[in-house]
């Protein structure tokens, strides 16, 4: 059963992937602009036909998400004074700022149960929005370092607000719209109410907390953000009715990364570029796949073992399977959003989740995210073979000098030290031993993967970790704003650096990058970097916890 749901979502996938690739590529390089879009133009007062320079670029991207953090916080904190917040009070300052910082960094963590803190007006006007604009802001990086390498020594790499404007109206808004529709149709619940009474099997009745959820559900996914109206996420019946559901969700979360992969290679004017880089993703992504549905299947422990699988945790709608090609699927990308507790994964199968996140969310990664993440690894891939023949590298006819490479490592190099820190500061303070419902390997863990969902701006949680102290609230926002800023930032850098050269030829000492040998020298690069980065804080959690 497993192998058949794993086996439509990659049929479906590979049905989509080049029409919506091209699609895409289309919606960013058309040469007129849509009545709605002029409109918002006008408003802000932007000259579409504008190309800008990475830094011009970048300034936008900071302003534009540091104006969204401040708006957002701002909309919490006077939650009282907004409607539908149902006598809700004004969500705390650390609280406010971990939030607003999360959502506007693509990242959705949640430190709260959604029901009872925010009111629907802050989840429409604050959240759902912050869920279509961070998503927009990755798809403009992507696109700006693949104008980078695509156009031919101009040094501008498009318009900002020209790009976040389309990702929103031209591709996020119209298949949300619809796969709303198709959510209610499968039963998923959409109301302006704060709740609905119901009778239990034992006659009491009973509130179950509802909002708009089925609009909110199909961006949280379709965008890779994650942040759920309701606190079980997409496990609850509301928000996840069934198998068709459930399977809808994972091929929303998945089709703008791996699309994307094909609108590079148009962009580029080579496809065959865009087919290494999925073969890349695909089987990272089947690997962590195959790995996670044996140790759920093989687990250890006494209550697992007389069960025969590792069922706690998971939803029984699911059951192993499905719960699995979530779980991979969801760390794969920057989503977060889960169908059953990760903290109750066995130590493989909860290492692999979290290694997942720590290769750089690559596989297929986040909307954007992964395919910027996967052309830096490129670029220290080429490098580094460039390393081994004593010649200067190459990419996409673009020479990779220090000023290139150096971009590339500071985006690399973030997320690690982020992460690292993080938790090493975090299992210094004596106060983080009462955050933990568990000790040992397992609490290790619940901590490394905090950090790591932060620092990659996933927002999964193991959840046996209570982050809601003022440290965690704070520690967890700064290693957001440092996973999402400084690789962007970096990216950037990257991407001016190299639009401002032109193209050379290739020669026969030119490394080809379509085959084969490219893909694993790619591959080869993203295993070896999360092997030497986090090898020794795996060796002390997950791998320990696996080998009791």
């Amino acid at each position: 059963m497993g192998l058949l749901q794993a086996g439509l979502l990659v049929a479906l996938l590979a049905v989509v992937h080049e029409p919506f690739g091209d699609y895409m590529a289309r919606a960013y390089t058309a040469e007129t602009d849509w009545r709605v879009e002029k409109v918002v133009y006008r408003l802000v007062g932007v000259n579409s036909s504008t190309r800008q320079r990475w830094t011009s670029y970048a300034t936008g991207v900071l302003a534009f998400s540091l104006v969204s953090i401040a708006l957002l916080y701002a909309v919490q904190r006077l939650q009282p004074l907004l409607p539908l917040n149902f006598g809700r009070s004004s969500v705390p300052p650390s609280m406010a700022f971990n939030t607003a910082v999360s959502f506007a960094t693509n990242t959705n963590w949640q430190s709260y149960v959604p029901e009872e803190v925010l009111g629907h007006g802050v989840q429409m006007a604050g959240l759902t929005v912050q869920n279509f604009l961070s998503a927009a802001v990755g798809m403009a990086v992507a696109v700006a370092l693949v104008r980078g390498f695509a156009c031919n020594g101009t040094g501008r790499i498009g318009n900002v607000w020209v790009d976040i404007t389309r990702g929103c109206t031209r591709i996020l808004l119209p298949i949300s719209v619809v796969a709303a529709i198709v959510l209610v149709a499968l039963g998923a619940a959409m109301s302006l109410a704060p709740g609905i009474e119901v009778t239990g099997l034992d006659g009491q009745a009973r509130t179950i907390a509802t909002a708009p959820i089925a609009s909110q559900e199909v961006i949280k996914e379709l965008g890779t953000n994650g942040g759920g109206v309701l606190n079980a996420n997409a496990a609850h019946p509301l928000s996840n009715p069934g198998g068709a559901s459930n399977l809808l969700e994972i091929f929303l979360l998945l089709v703008i990364p791996v699309s994307l992969t094909r609108t590079f290679g148009t962009m580029v004017g080579d496809r065959r570029q865009g087919h290494a880089l999925v073969a890349v993703m695909a089987t990272l992504w089947a690997a962590m796949l195959a790995v996670t549905w044996w140790a759920e299947t093989h687990p250890n422990g006494p209550a697992a073992l007389a069960a025969g699988v590792a069922l706690e945790g998971k939803e029984a709608r699911f059951g192993i399977d499905a719960s699995v090609l979530w779980a991979v699927s969801t760390t794969g990308t920057s989503t977060g959003a889960v169908n059953a507790m990760h903290d109750s994964f066995t130590g493989l199968g909860g290492g692999t989740v979290l290694l997942n996140m720590l290769i750089g969310e690559i596989a297929p990664g986040g909307v954007g995210a992964g395919l910027y993440g996967i052309l830096v690894l490129a670029v220290i891939a080429v490098f580094l073979a460039g390393l081994m023949v004593g010649r200067t590298p190459e990419y996409l006819g673009k020479k990779l000098g220090r000023r290139e490479v150096t971009a590339a490592a500071l985006s690399v190099l973030t997320m690690p030290t982020a992460v690292l820190l993080g938790t090493g500061l975090a299992m210094a303070l004596p106060s983080t031993g009462h955050a933990l419902n568990n000790t040992g390997a397992h609490g290790l863990s619940e901590v490394i993967y905090a950090f790591a969902s932060a620092g990659n701006n996933n927002g999964s949680a193991f959840a046996g970790l209570t982050a809601t102290s003022p440290f965690f609230q704070t520690a967890l926002g700064v290693v957001m704003l440092m996973g999402r800023f400084v690789p962007i930032l970096a990216v950037l850098m990257l991407a001016g650096s190299v639009a401002q050269q032109q193209r050379v030829p290739a020669t026969a000492g030119t490394l080809p990058t379509t085959g084969p040998l490219f893909a694993g020298l790619l591959g080869g690069t993203v295993v070896l970097f999360a092997a030497l980065t986090f090898l020794p804080a795996l060796a002390l959690g997950p791998i320990a916890e696996a080998l009791a």
